[in-house]
């Protein structure tokens, strides 16, 4: 990783923290106040560090998925969809497979709710692969869809008949212990690391990860190679879509322990919204989905103690995604005086 993307990062992170201290300032309150009751609704004590945990797995497994599918030219926007679908495959196996031991149990519920993530990632990718038809539009529409599929399983299929859209509670072999308690932070941090791991190991030191990321820079010049682009781009998206599966069954295993209709407040998005700011670096990526769930964590405290209203986070997320567009523009001007010359 150069030190310069590092460095940018960090410095992108200072301005808009100072930006937020100004707004604060204008509003009337001390910034050292402020931030320093943001900091203590993030990390001050079990509970509210475990809150920053819990927000954390799923916005690093989300971020991770954008940045795979990155890596071979398809922007995958459908991560939310995969995280529904995820979540309702892994409550149905935790509840259908009642009885398995807990060493089997767990991985059942993870495996199904990857692959679940993946066949329905698979299909925008064979689009984009063999037709060409575009991605972006596919996948946000292919949301709609799942998230009206899980809607209809939770209803009435999978519905636990209590009045309430959601499915039956799951077994205790299918749950994921806690960490910290009384917070809601679980072993689904310790799944979430180990992705991060096994996906940074993939696209950077393995071979799969060379085809990708060849096909990613030329498609063209992949083929030419004897690199099956659209396979490989197909495969890409389907290892995409696990990680967006993986993530909703955690939230499923961990959190809840039950499916619940429309759970994720756009869970997928701030994930995107991490990997994008990252210019989609799988070493960068944790670091930015770490900054925003602290951020968000903290964001309850600041205003419970403060009266400083929690959309000042919303704020500085828009001037940190201001400023990291500022800087790929300067880029890509600095690449263009380059050829030029």
């Amino acid at each position: 990783m150069r030190r310069s993307a590092v460095f940018n990062t960090v410095a992108t992170i200072a301005v808009s923290l100072l930006f937020g201290a100004a707004v604060v300032a204008f509003m009337g309150h001390s910034p050292l106040e402020a931030y320093r009751e943001l900091l203590k609704g993030a990390f001050w004590g079990r509970f509210n560090f475990g809150g920053t945990l819990e927000r954390f797995v799923p916005l690093l497994l989300t971020a991770l998925a954008f940045a795979v599918s990155s890596k071979v030219a398809v922007f995958n926007v459908g991560v939310e969809g995969e995280l529904y679908l995820g979540a309702i495959a892994a409550a149905w196996v935790g509840v259908a497979a009642a009885g398995l031991p807990m060493v089997f149990h767990i991985p059942l519920c993870l495996v199904v709710a990857m692959i679940a993530g993946s066949l329905w990632a698979a299909i925008p990718g064979a689009l984009k692969a063999c037709w060409r038809v575009n991605e972006v539009c596919v996948t946000i529409l292919a949301n709609y869809v799942a998230i009206y599929i899980t809607s209809y399983l939770v209803g009435y299929p999978l519905s636990a008949g209590t009045g309430v859209p959601q499915t039956k509670a799951l077994t205790a072999t299918a749950r994921l212990a806690r960490i910290l308690p009384p917070s809601r932070a679980n072993v689904g941090l310790f799944i979430a690391l180990a992705a991060l791991l096994f996906t940074w190991w993939l696209v950077h030191r393995s071979t799969w990860g060379y085809r990708m990321r060849a096909v990613g820079d030329n498609p063209g010049y992949a083929e030419h190679v004897g690199i099956r682009a659209r396979s490989t781009m197909i495969w890409g998206m389907m290892i995409s879509g696990a990680l967006g599966g993986l993530a909703g069954a955690i939230e499923v295993m961990g959190i809840y322990g039950y499916f619940l209709d429309n759970f994720s407040p756009g869970i997928a998005f701030d994930g995107m919204l991490a990997a994008l700011i990252a210019r989609n670096d799988i070493r960068l990526v944790p670091l930015l989905a770490f900054f925003l769930a602290a951020l968000k964590a903290g964001a309850l405290g600041m205003e419970r103690f403060t009266g400083i209203p929690k959309s000042l986070v919303d704020a500085i997320i828009a001037m940190f995604i201001l400023l990291a567009a500022m800087e790929g523009l300067f880029l890509l001007r600095r690449r263009a005086k380059g050829k030029e010359a």
